[in-house]
């Protein structure tokens, strides 16, 4: 057995010692006792963590993935490369609002690829499913003539032969039909998500207790935290059990807004990156279906102004959470443990490690205002 020692875990007090066996997995995580001089390679207090998993993006390398076709598949599998590359382990491929056939399709090339999956490249979990059951006045960049009203008929058109291929889905729980929808994706072991709601506290909060699990972007497409109508958001707050997702890119929330939330909510908040089909492109101007797509520091936006998303990797809004919070610890743990544990994974880095390949795994160095990683083998 080979030692690290002096090694700090996201979201955990204290130092630890990391064991690796011969085949370079991680065999055993000890608590490292204060004082304590423990024989190993010393990492001097950097962080220890598994590789990011994204809940949520919408494509890369010029693909959009709910326009997937068969001849996408090579340039996805290179995309699927450069997440890995960018130190993603998996994501939830993330299929806006589109037309059913678009839909289908996309669920097949992704089951194709699915089954192509080798060491290197980024696993996909099951497909996200942002709409169409969304609320029309929050409906933001999703196109509005495939919006559809939530009923089981709408649900199966779209996922008839793909249930166990979906992760989530992002709804409006206020919408008539909605609770319909939610049982049965429930019922498949589907996670549920409020997104491009107008749901209001006690909407939401009735839909929390049917089961939905999770807020897709935090304060974006939604009613706010107001004093007066708290939302959605202090709904999720008073349970504690529902997880919120946020794009820390310091535009679709304000940097002030993330740390509160994520220091109101330390063990709820994960963190997404919402990129867009020109993640891994250079800024400018990229097509989006029939719509143009202006690309400019990370930030993509329609031609109206309307906020679409961004080409940041998920890796950075780590970097950028951490430097205005202060929180490095906690920051890491948002894109690394905390999605792992929504999936249904144990619950700390600890046990996550545990049996992982050391090549698997990322290192953490500096402090909160100057954060970087590296593979930790």
């Amino acid at each position: 057995m080979h030692w690290l020692s002096s090694v700090r875990l996201p979201a955990m007090d204290g130092l630890w010692r990391i064991g690796v066996d011969a085949d370079q997995r991680i065999a055993a995580v000890q608590p490292l006792p204060e004082g304590s001089a423990a024989a190993g390679d010393s990492w001097n207090g950097d962080w220890l963590s598994p590789m990011g998993v994204d809940l949520q993006i919408n494509g890369g390398l010029g693909l959009a993935f709910p326009e997937l076709t068969p001849a996408d598949l090579p340039r996805l599998l290179e995309l699927l490369e450069l997440l890995w590359r960018d130190g993603v382990e998996a994501i939830a491929p993330t299929l806006v609002t589109c037309g059913v056939a678009e839909l289908r399709q996309a669920l097949a090339v992704l089951r194709e690829a699915r089954s192509q999956h080798q060491s290197g490249r980024c696993r996909l979990l099951g497909a996200h499913l942002e709409g169409p059951f969304l609320a029309e006045a929050r409906r933001g960049a999703h196109p509005r003539e495939h919006l559809a009203a939530p009923s089981l008929e709408a649900l199966n058109a779209r996922i008839a032969g793909f249930e166990e291929e979906i992760a989530l889905v992002t709804l409006a729980p206020e919408l008539p039909g909605a609770s319909e929808v939610i049982e049965a994706l429930r019922q498949q072991g589907i996670l549920v998500s409020l997104g491009h709601s107008e749901a209001n506290e006690s909407q939401a909060a009735a839909a929390f207790e049917a089961g939905v699990g999770m807020i897709t972007h935090a304060f974006n497409a939604m009613p706010g935290l107001h004093h007066r109508a708290p939302g959605p958001i202090a709904a999720a707050a008073l349970r504690g059990d529902v997880a919120l997702g946020l794009i820390a890119d310091g535009v679709h929330v304000a940097p002030s807004m993330a740390v509160l939330l994520q220091r109101l909510l330390p063990e709820q908040t994960l963190l997404v990156s919402d990129a867009l089909a020109p993640y891994g492109l250079a800024d400018g101007v990229h097509r989006w279906d029939q719509r143009a797509l202006i690309v400019e520091n990370g930030s993509c936006r329609l031609e109206d102004g309307t906020l679409a998303g961004v080409t940041l990797p998920l890796l950075e809004a780590v970097r950028r959470l951490a430097g205005w919070s202060g929180d490095a610890s906690r920051a890491i743990a948002a894109a690394t443990v905390l999605p792992r544990r929504l999936l249904g994974a144990e619950a700390s880095a600890r046990e996550q490690l545990l049996g992982q390949p050391l090549s698997h795994t990322l290192r953490w160095s500096g402090n909160a205002s100057q954060l970087r990683w590296q593979r930790a083998a």
